[in-house]
């Protein structure tokens, strides 16, 4: 099926994938580093019109200088397909995929479309389905029920931002757009009510002007919701608000890699952390070679499979393929362990 290249392709007839996905499905022409592909079919609603919110530093906000002139998001093209031509290439069983991920967007119509899209993945695939929601386009407790019901097993929100201020000048008030702080821990309530604990993942960005204490210190505010951590590096997104920031250094980005480990996986609490007076993280409270030696913290954080392992591995999203990789998609090899030590404390940018 061609690539519909504009958005007068509408969901939930049609939706976007990103690009990783569309190689792995054969709709694209590309090849990933190492051989290593994307494990997660990743979905995206689409409309004419551009999201209704705002935010700094998203490529698919509103305010984006260049939204309509092309067809990106995280500095790539996310092309637009049928969702019948998916679901048909995705039945044929030559893919590497071990979960679908299908994305909201701050729209009217989002709920309904996306309750079509995650029911026509749950029904036509036996691929485990999440949904990334968007608190402000949910009407509460009954709208993540719909999500839940169409066959979801897992949800997403990204928060994004490590305080309320932050939230408030990067995605409410601050650039004129609908999102609440109050909304989102609203949303991530009512989500761990409905899908239980540890089935919800709350999607946070380093460097959008955080402290290492403050970011540490939401990812355990979370986790004791029953709230994972999915973390993601800033980059910057041409054409957003913050396209001329620089992303965090990336001894920040593995300290937080680690502290998110030890706290979703190893029962550690802020409490175990030390901090210098700059909020930086100087002490895990915790031998961390082991834990280097292991590899898995400085893997992408996301949704498993059916398997247990994580399956969102999103190839390449926090940066370029010529630069030093910050969330390996594949289990780091010896060479890239030693590289991985060597960064833990280096705070160069």
């Amino acid at each position: 099926m061609e690539n519909k290249a504009n958005n007068s392709f509408t969901s939930p007839e049609y939706v976007k994938t990103s690009l990783a996905g569309s190689i792995c499905l054969g709709m694209e022409e590309g090849r990933f580093t190492r051989g290593k592909g994307s494990t997660c079919l990743n979905i995206l609603l689409n409309y004419e019109q551009p999201c209704f919110a705002k935010c700094a530093y998203c490529g698919l906000a509103a305010n984006r200088e260049t939204y309509g002139k092309e067809n990106s998001f995280i500095r790539v093209k996310w092309p637009v397909y049928s969702l019948e031509s998916i679901i048909e290439k995705l039945s044929e069983g030559k893919h590497p995929f071990k979960r679908t991920c299908v994305s909201m967007v701050t729209h009217p119509k989002a709920v309904d479309d996306a309750c079509t899209v995650i029911n026509a993945f749950h029904k036509r695939t036996d691929i485990p389905v999440s949904a990334l929601l968007t608190p402000s386009a949910l009407k509460g407790t009954p709208d993540i029920q719909r999500i839940k019901d169409a066959g979801a097993d897992r949800v997403g929100i990204a928060v994004d931002t490590a305080t309320e201020p932050l939230f408030d000048s990067l995605r409410g008030k601050g650039v004129g757009g609908p999102h609440t702080w109050e909304k989102y821990f609203e949303t991530m309530d009512e989500a761990v009510s409905v899908f239980g604990k540890y089935n919800v993942g709350v999607h946070l960005i380093v460097g959008i002007g955080e402290t290492e204490k403050e970011m540490v210190r939401i990812i355990d505010d979370c986790y004791k919701k029953g709230v994972l951590t999915h973390l993601f590096s800033f980059y910057p997104e041409p054409g957003s608000l913050l396209e001329n920031q620089k992303p965090p250094s990336i001894g920040t980005y593995r300290r937080i890699q680690l502290a998110v480990y030890l706290i979703n996986a190893e029962g550690k609490s802020f409490s175990d952390f030390k901090f210098d007076d700059a909020g930086k993280l100087v002490d895990f409270g915790i031998d961390i070679n082991p834990y280097i030696e292991k590899g898995i913290p400085f893997m992408t954080s996301g949704c498993p499979g059916n398997d247990g392992f994580m399956a969102c591995n999103r190839p390449f999203s926090n940066e370029r393929p010529s630069e030093p990789m910050r969330n390996y998609h594949f289990i780091p090899d010896e060479d890239d362990k030693k590289i991985i030590a060597s960064q833990i404390f280096e705070d160069e940018e």
